[in-house]
């Protein structure tokens, strides 16, 4: 063998083994993205109150190539969270239920959590939220993902829609207009 092909022959083969063990590695190259990765949470906020129950709202955008949903949301200011939507309630008036299905933000998309739509739903509140506090929430997503965001407290007064119960849930007096809730 000429020294020229040998040390073709020596190159070639440290090429190889270092292209194995790249490929063996467990390790991956680049870390795979998450439902959480993609949405970015902006003008969030949530409605002041005393007790009961509340609401809190935000712009959701997913720079992902494919569609992300919400399954639950949870903060330590509220001792349960829901999804909720408004929908056609008794004689045509608009009532809020929850979504069981979560909520979609479409891909290269954006999704409005705002009042009289989609929105969090802070049952029990643990303490008076009051205008000017923070508030922190935490999304979890249909992959497991999570992201969380704060959100300042304000007075709002609009939208005093009904509150459907689910199943689950006792219905004495729910179904009355609920005015702390801000859905």
């Amino acid at each position: 063998m000429t020294r020229s092909s040998l040390g073709y022959t020596l190159t070639a083969g440290a090429v190889c083994a270092a292209l194995l063990v790249a490929g063996c590695s467990s390790s991956p190259q680049t870390p795979s993205a998450t439902q959480a990765d993609s949405v970015t949470v902006t003008d969030q906020w949530v409605k002041a109150a005393e007790s009961g129950m509340t609401s809190a709202f935000a712009e959701l955008a997913n720079t992902g190539r494919g569609d992300v949903r919400i399954v639950s949301a949870s903060s330590p200011a509220s001792a349960r969270m829901e999804l909720h939507e408004m929908a056609p309630g008794e004689g045509g008036s608009m009532a809020m239920r929850q979504k069981p299905d979560g909520v979609v933000v479409p891909a290269n998309g954006a999704h409005s959590i705002s009042p009289g739509g989609d929105h969090l739903m802070l049952m029990d509140i643990t303490a008076p939220l009051t205008p000017g506090t923070i508030a922190t929430f935490t999304l979890t997503f249909e992959d497991g993902s999570t992201t969380s965001f704060d959100a300042a407290v304000r007075d709002f007064s609009g939208n005093k829609e009904e509150y459907l119960p689910t199943e689950d849930e006792p219905t004495e007096g729910a179904s009355a207009t609920t005015s702390n809730h801000g859905g």
